[in-house]
Parts: C-alpha cells; sequence; structure tokens
C-alpha cells in the first residue's frame, strides 16, 4: 500500500510541476509569438504597398544571410530542422542569439518576397525561449528536452491557430513512425494557452469550415484514395527539390552572403515573368484556392522552386507555410484535372503536403479538423497516411530520426537520421 501512495505521490508531483513549467512556457511563446506576427505583418504591408517591393530581394536575402552568419549561425535556414538538430545532437541547448536573430532575419526574407514560412521562426523562437529557461534554472538534460518541445509545440499552435495539432506536431515531427507519450502533457498545456494568450494580443486566424456534405460512395473512396497518393508524390517532389536547390547552393563556391543576392536576382525574374504569388508567404494564393478558384497547373511546381531558392540561398523562415501553399494548389490542380470538387480537393491537399513532406500524419490530420471541420475527418486522415507512406524515408526535416519502416520489403538503418539513412532494396 505505501508503494502505490509513495507512486501517486511522485505522478502527482510531476503533473503538478510540468503544469507549472508548460503554461510559462506557453505564456512566453504566445506573448512572442504575437510579437513576431504583429512585426511581420506590419512590415509585411508596408513593403506590398510598393509595387516592385521584390525587386530589393537580392539586398534582403543579403542581409539576412549576414546577420544569421556573423550574429547566430545556428539560425540558418528553416527554424524547426535546427530544432530537431539541436534536440538530437545537442540535448535541447539552443543559443539565447538565436531569437532576435530568427525574428528579425525571417521578416526581412518574408516582407521583401522571399518564399518562406512563418511556422518555423516561431518554433525555433519558442524552443530558444524554453531552452534559455530550462538553463537558467538548471534543469537536467531530459527536462530541458521537454521544455524544448513544448516550445516548438506552443510556437506551432500559436502561429496556425491550431493547439492540438501542434501540441501533436511537436511530439510527432522528432521520430518517424513514434510518438513522445511522456511530452504529451505539457506539449497540450504549451498549445493550448499558447495559442490563447496570442489571441487575446489581437492575433486573428485563418479557419475555413467546410459547408457542404461529402456523401460517401464507392467511386469518392477510390478519388481519396487517388489523392493521397498524388499528394505523397507531390511531397516526394518538393522533398527533392529543396535538397536540389541546396546541392547546387553548395556547389557554388561564393561567399554565402553573395548566394543571398544570386538567389534572390532569381526570384526577381520569377515574379516578372509569372507573378508575385508565388514570392512570400502565399496566403492569397492558399485561400483563393481555398475558396474555389482555379489555379494554374504549374502553381505548385513554381512555388516549390521559389521555396528551395529562397531557403538555400540565403533567407531565413519557416517551410510548413509554403506547404501549405503547394498542398492547396496541388490539390486545385487534381481537382480541375478530374472535374471535382476544388475546395474540398484543396484542403485536402493542405493537410496531406504536410502529412508527406514532414511525416507527420497524425498531427496533419488533427489539422484537418481544426481549420475545416470534423466532417473531414475520415476522408483526411485516409490522405495524410497514404500520403506519409507515398513519400517515402524523406523529408524537409532531414535531421528526423526513423524508428519504422515504411514497407518490409525496403531494409533501411532505424535509429538513424533521414540524411544518412540510404533505403536497399
Amino acid at each position: 500500500m505505501k508503494r502505490r501512495i509513495k507512486e501517486q505521490s511522485i505522478i502527482f508531483y510531476s503533473v503538478v510541476k510540468w503544469v507549472f513549467l508548460s503554461v510559462a512556457v506557453g505564456c512566453i511563446v504566445g506573448v512572442s509569438t504575437a510579437i513576431f506576427l504583429k512585426a511581420l505583418n506590419w512590415s509585411s504591408g508596408a513593403a506590398a504597398s510598393h509595387r516592385y517591393y521584390f525587386i530589393l530581394l537580392p539586398f534582403a536575402l543579403f542581409l539576412s544571410a549576414i546577420i544569421i552568419k556573423f550574429l547566430a549561425p545556428n539560425a540558418e535556414g528553416h527554424g524547426t530542422e535546427k530544432v530537431i538538430e539541436a534536440i538530437h545532437k545537442s540535448d535541447g541547448i539552443i543559443k539565447a542569439a538565436v531569437v532576435p536573430v530568427k525574428l528579425v532575419a525571417t521578416i526581412i526574407t518574408i516582407a521583401f518576397g522571399g518564399s518562406a514560412g512563418k511556422e518555423g521562426p516561431c518554433a525555433q523562437i519558442g524552443a530558444g525561449i524554453a531552452s534559455t529557461f530550462a538553463r537558467l534554472f538548471r534543469f537536467d538534460t531530459h527536462d530541458r528536452k521537454k521544455l524544448v518541445i513544448c516550445g516548438i509545440s506552443a510556437g506551432f499552435a500559436s502561429v496556425f491557430g491550431t493547439p492540438i495539432a501542434g501540441a501533436i506536431f511537436g511530439v510527432e515531427v522528432l521520430f518517424v513512425g513514434t510518438i513522445l507519450y511522456d511530452v504529451l502533457l505539457p506539449s497540450f498545456i504549451a498549445g493550448v494557452i499558447s495559442y490563447n494568450v496570442s489571441s487575446a494580443l489581437g492575433i486573428r486566424y485563418f479557419h475555413h469550415s467546410l459547408e457542404a456534405p461529402l456523401n460517401f460512395s464507392a467511386v469518392f473512396f477510390y478519388q481519396i484514395l487517388l489523392a493521397g497518393i498524388f499528394f505523397g508524390l507531390c511531397s516526394f517532389f518538393l522533398i527533392e527539390i529543396l535538397n536540389l536547390g541546396k546541392k547546387v547552393s553548395e556547389r557554388i563556391k561564393i561567399w554565402k552572403p553573395l548566394k543571398g543576392f544570386l538567389g534572390g536576382s532569381v526570384l526577381i525574374i520569377v515574379a516578372l515573368l509569372f507573378s508575385t504569388d508565388y514570392l512570400g508567404l502565399g496566403f492569397n494564393t492558399i485561400e483563393a484556392s481555398l475558396n474555389g478558384q482555379l489555379l494554374p497547373w504549374y502553381a505548385f511546381i513554381l512555388k516549390s522552386f521559389t521555396t528551395s531558392m529562397t531557403l538555400n540561398f540565403g533567407g531565413s523562415g519557416g517551410i510548413v507555410t509554403p506547404i501549405f501553399f503547394v498542398g492547396s494548389s496541388a490539390g486545385n490542380i487534381f481537382a480541375q484535372v478530374l472535374c471535382l470538387d476544388i475546395i474540398l480537393f484543396s484542403a485536402l491537399g493542405f493537410v496531406g503536403l504536410l502529412a508527406g513532406a514532414a511525416n507527420t500524419p497524425i498531427a496533419a490530420s488533427i489539422m484537418a479538423i481544426e481549420l475545416f471541420g470534423p466532417q473531414i475527418a475520415p476522408y483526411a486522415a485516409l490522405v495524410c497516411v497514404i500520403s506519409f507512406l507515398m513519400t517515402g524515408h524523406r523529408s524537409v526535416y532531414p535531421s528526423q530520426i526513423l524508428a519504422f519502416k515504411k514497407s518490409k520489403l525496403i531494409d533501411i538503418d532505424l535509429g538513424e537520421e533521414i540524411d544518412r539513412s540510404k533505403p536497399k532494396f
């Protein structure tokens, strides 16, 4: 009996401890995210008021690269990847300088047209604050990692307005094929608190409930399966384009900030030849797709290219927002070709690409419910799982650890990072 009482006492203490800590992290991240998003919205609006604002892109990427190179090299690229790398390789230690540097570099990149997302900086800012908090109070390695994961969840939840999906994303994105259950409670609390704090500070979020009823039929079921396969192939394409951009950048032997100038010049050409729709966050195009407007067939291809150029040539930002653009536009094209419901398949592509490209099918399925309503749930889940499998053993986050094989016919080293694991047939 004494053992049982002691066990329950220890668990009670642990629960109280992590409720307190995760509430603290959620509040801090919610405030920092609100500040970042307000600064980003203001700067983007100010830049967009000038017709040819994107002409300054080479200077913006050059400046972004300069700031990161000399002030915080760990802030390079898209933030969530760096946080995953820090958890697996550095025991969750993230330098405090990363937070302001990431904020400034990302605002500069996106405001002038760099194709990047806003969730990576928020995840890295949240994780950086959590890591600093843990070191300040001398937490051990295990607790520090848990706090950093809470920072990821809180950042994701508060930037997209999806507290449940944000919490799951933080514990699902670290490993391919497993979830860290011991971090579920603090991640949920941090995500919910962060979302509500940023909402209270005036941040408004995108939600698009599907009003038309979804009638199940055999034909519709096979359309959903086909869509999942297509989105998995689109995820594969996006990842390969990002990897190709990285290889090209590495082969160009010039000073890194000058690569920013080169990448920005290429993005100017894209904007002049096609449209500025493929620059920046691209939320106007995402909303247009989810409202049923027809997009060009090459939309998802061009966005993949501009994102690769931005993140591999000096720009700073996240990858998830571009994933949403690629996914919704791919769903739009899929629906056009097969004469299907454009709104529905744009929404399915929105979450299907996240599941495949980031290896987070559970978080993506929950996000579909939070953003588009409960009636999409079973179809989104099917699309997300199929897309996740079809993408194979690759990811936009190469530091993810492989915890299972997506097919028993493929021989691959488990327990290794994705970029170090080579499938054998």
